[in-house]
């Protein structure tokens, strides 16, 4: 059954692709100044890039996060969303805020904006991803509350599912765990401490709670598996999500400062962290062979498939390759940091948004499925953008191999710069697959607007 307020979700699906394409337009801007050091320099410097690069990334996946939410939640509670006047208000909050900010970096001097911006009563910037000025950081806040208030009180009226309880567990622990973003000690030691529990209690903890629930709710819808399957399956991967990721958190504390025996309980749970993705490979392959129906979107079923492998690989096969403290030593702020970043974020993060819009926005526009032709063109994208990325990832790899050996571990070290051009031949090539990349989200986007018959389901 659909429900009239599901349809806030729509303008949130819509900004998060909208600011996806920025994002990736930042990141081929910022490839080719590896290799071009002054291309667009100084309208567009490197550390601006960077900084709107990842800052998109972090706000369209919110948008997507919280679309997603306004969608699920009235059909897992079987009532209408609480307030949809103030769901469409946080949107436009929420856009008008993450716009200015973006603004505020391409045309303000980084100094000068933190001056403006009330820096100097509470430092919370120039921090790696937590870059936003001060009234920008509130607003997160006040967003995130209310937007929790809004979802909350649905799921206290309406009926508690496993899937709902899970999901709301990760959004306020998105929210909580932000406010140590105002947190900026001296101490450069604890400052790191505390950071990372944002930056990687996110992305390697609550967000992966919200991972999981987005992947049941469209695994149910697809294949018609009975919900005590998917539900038990969730609460293993949830668990094993928490217990891993916690305490892997220690992983980046080795080389900061912090007490020695991180490098210990950083390495064994860090070692671990790969079990609940390959769990969740196994759990969405099991669930499609397991279905009770064809489902018309094909697309959905492709992306939610995807979904569990890419991030299998990247989050999880990718991250352990670098994450033993005895490896980290050497590779620690290497290209392949890098590496592991891009396929971990896209496999993890993108791809489960992108497979919820998959399902979700051909059912707001009042049908089951896009058309076959309109599917065909969004399976391209998904190959083109999938297959891209593992080339990233490859190339970075690569990359940051060398740039080991040669800045690292050879018994004459190169210096940095002289070691970046020995790998330019890697970044020419990363740069051409991101090409790709934005090829296949172009299509992504162009699937919606083609029209055509669709399948009808088959039980």
């Amino acid at each position: 059954m659909q429900y009239k307020t599901q349809a806030v979700a729509k303008p949130y699906f819509v900004a998060a692709i909208g600011l996806f394409v920025g994002q990736i337009i930042f990141g081929l801007i910022m490839g080719m100044q590896y290799v071009v050091g002054d291309f667009l320099f100084p309208e567009i410097p490197f550390n601006v890039a960077r900084m709107v690069h990842t800052n998109l990334l972090i706000v369209w996946l919110l948008f997507g996060f919280m679309g997603a939410a306004y969608y699920m939640v009235p059909e897992e509670s079987e009532t209408e969303l609480y307030s949809p006047k103030l769901a469409i208000a946080l949107f436009w909050i929420f856009l008008l805020a993450g716009a200015a900010t973006v603004l505020g970096y391409l045309f303000v001097p980084y100094a000068t904006l933190a001056e403006m911006t009330g820096n100097d009563l509470l430092a919370t910037m120039g921090r790696e991803f937590l870059e936003q000025p001060l009234p920008t950081k509130l607003g997160i806040v006040v967003v995130a509350l209310a937007f929790l208030f809004n979802i909350t009180m649905t799921v206290l009226k309406g009926r508690k599912t496993a899937i709902s309880t899970v999901l709301l567990i990760g959004l306020w622990g998105l929210a909580i765990f932000f406010l140590f973003s105002f947190y900026n000690p001296h101490n450069l030691v604890k400052d790191k401490y505390y950071w990372w529990w944002v930056v990687h209690l996110w992305v390697e903890g609550v967000w992966e709670l919200i991972l999981g629930a987005l992947l049941a709710f469209v695994l149910i819808k697809v294949t018609g598996v009975d919900r005590e399957v998917i539900e038990k399956w969730l609460y293993v991967i949830i668990t094993l999500t928490l217990v891993t990721g916690i305490i892997g958190t220690g992983h980046h504390y080795y080389w900061i400062g912090a007490p020695e025996y991180w490098q210990w309980w950083g390495s064994i749970f860090s070692a671990l962290e790969p079990i609940p993705f390959f769990a969740m490979t196994v759990f969405a392959f099991n669930m499609v062979n397991r279905r009770r129906r064809e489902h018309p979107n094909k697309a959905a079923v492709l992306w939610a498939l995807g979904t569990g492998v890419m991030a299998f690989l990247g989050a999880g096969v990718w991250g352990f390759l670098h994450t033993l403290a005895p490896v980290n030593y050497y590779t620690h702020g290497s290209q392949i940091t890098a590496a592991h970043g891009h396929m971990a974020f896209y496999g993890a993060y993108v791809m489960v948004v992108l497979t919820l819009i998959s399902y979700a926005m051909p059912v707001l526009r009042g049908r089951a499925a896009n058309s076959n032709k309109a599917q065909v063109v969004e399976m391209w994208s998904f190959w083109l953008m999938t297959i891209a990325m593992v080339f990233i990832t490859l190339f970075l790899t690569a990359a940051g191999i060398l740039q080991v050996w040669l800045q690292r571990v050879a018994e004459v070290p190169m210096s940095f710069m002289a070691t970046q051009d020995q790998v330019a031949l890697f970044y020419w090539m990363r740069e051409w697959s991101g090409v790709v990349f934005f090829i296949g989200l172009v299509l992504y986007i162009v699937s919606f607007f083609i029209k055509g018959e669709t399948r009808t389901a088959t039980r």
